[in-house]
């Protein structure tokens, strides 16, 4: 209400500064050209506040006009807001000096980017990491001194959930991985970091496991021979033999279906990286995979719903993998008396496969944990199923390898549901 009633004032003054002197016009027969004449003073008194409030904005370094009335309040209200905004950008440039000097001696490197994609800061290390020199490069595009076309195309896609591994090149190998956070009004900041001996580590690591199974193979495949031929000699009528006899084969067919995902989950990471470029065509597939899993498990009721024929670019052996094993831990752990869903549909941007059970549930605190390597939720009822702990280990690394996305719900006492989300891709028909 205080602003509308300067306002009131300063109009009633306007008109009462008209009104006296059309009355002092009238006294020489022109009161019409003193009201004229009123009317201009008053304009002129306002453009001259008006000149003067812009002179001061103009040059903010000299004191703001004084006035009165409105142009008073209206200067005092400027002053205000320019004190305000002066805080603010102290504020905003100690908290940047701040970070940046929190930055500046760390071992990774630190780089922040304006909203056009030019650097606007950098600390030491990244000219080590990737050559950028501070002050030197301050307003280059950065995807002009980072010329990779993996980066290129993760810094303009704008997706930033997950980090981004480059291979740098040059004479030694060497790995970056770089995670970009949005902060302000679009500006960018990027953390790069050499992760070439962690790389290296999961690179040994795969290749221990890989190795180490394919040794065990052929030893193993000796003592199943073994057990095999013992189990057809007569002696196996002996009941002091049936049993010992009966639990290492059961045992070894174990131990060949551990060494046999092992093998395929190091074949997976092997090609996790590596553009998919054949069309799979995904209902034949699920036809397949539901038709070798009813003969496997023929108590068990499976629904199909298949409401799209859209296929998809992948692997198919991965696929294979991923969708059997989804189904395959429905069947074991769903409720026997109620058929599994399995569902091949549409959606906006995305083709989802999704697998639905009836068991017991998960508890969710659990579920993060369950594409973890040896993990089970109940090791009795793991081993009663005979499962490796690998299933879903292997389809996070299906999924990972075709960029699409894992996702588990569960409700304890009503069932699971497992989904492979993948992106659709242009081109690809239905």
């Amino acid at each position: 209400m205080g602003r509308f009633r300067l306002w009131r004032r300063e109009l009633l003054r306007a008109i009462l500064i008209t009104v006296a002197a059309a009355i002092v016009g009238s006294i020489f027969s022109a009161s019409l050209e003193g009201a004229l004449f009123g009317l201009v003073l008053v304009l002129l008194v306002w453009a001259v506040h008006l000149y003067r409030i812009q002179a001061w904005l103009l040059s903010p370094n000299i004191d703001p006009p004084e006035g009165w009335g409105i142009w008073g309040h209206l200067s005092d209200n400027i002053y205000a807001l320019q004190r305000r905004n002066r805080e603010a950008q102290w504020r905003l440039e100690s908290a940047l000096d701040y970070l940046q000097d929190s930055l500046a001696s760390m071992r990774d490197g630190w780089m922040i980017i304006d909203p056009r994609g030019n650097i606007a800061w950098s600390n030491h290390s990244a000219r080590g990491l990737l050559g950028v020199r501070f002050p030197e490069d301050r307003g280059q595009p950065l995807v002009n001194l980072v010329r990779n076309p993996q980066f290129t195309e993760y810094f303009s896609e704008g997706d930033y959930q997950q980090p981004l591994r480059i291979d740098q090149g040059g004479d030694v190998e060497t790995r970056l991985q770089f995670e970009i956070s949005l902060f302000g009004l679009g500006d960018r900041l990027v953390l790069v970091r050499d992760v070439t001996d962690q790389y290296n580590l999961e690179v040994m690591r795969r290749d221990f496991v890989g190795n180490v199974s394919h040794e065990l193979r052929t030893p193993l495949t000796v003592i199943k021979g073994y057990i095999d031929n013992l189990e057809a000699m007569p002696l196996n009528d002996a009941e002091i033999l049936r049993r010992p006899l009966s639990q290492m084969a059961t045992q070894t067919v174990r131990m060949e279906n551990l060494i046999k995902d092992l093998l395929w989950l190091s074949r997976i990471e092997s090609f996790e990286g590596q553009v998919k470029s054949n069309q799979v065509d995904m209902v034949a597939l699920i036809d397949e995979v539901v038709d070798g899993i009813k003969s496997a498990f023929p108590g068990q009721g499976i629904e199909t719903s298949i409401q799209t024929s859209e296929s998809i670019l992948g692997d198919r052996e991965e696929l294979l993998s991923a969708l059997s094993n989804l189904v395959v831990n429905a069947c074991k752990y769903g409720a026997s008396e109620r058929a599994i869903a399995v569902k091949w549909t549409s959606e906006e941007d995305s083709l989802v496969f999704s697998v639905q059970d009836f068991g017991s549930g998960i508890d969710a605190a659990l579920i993060p944990r369950l594409t973890e390597r040896f993990f089970r939720v109940e090791k009795s009822r793991a081993q009663q199923t005979g499962g490796t702990g690998l299933g879903l280990a292997i389809v996070k690394h299906v999924a990972l390898s075709h960029q699409a996305d894992l996702s588990i719900t569960s409700e304890l006492g009503r069932g699971s549901t497992f989904s492979l989300r993948f992106h659709k891709a242009p081109g690809i028909n239905s």
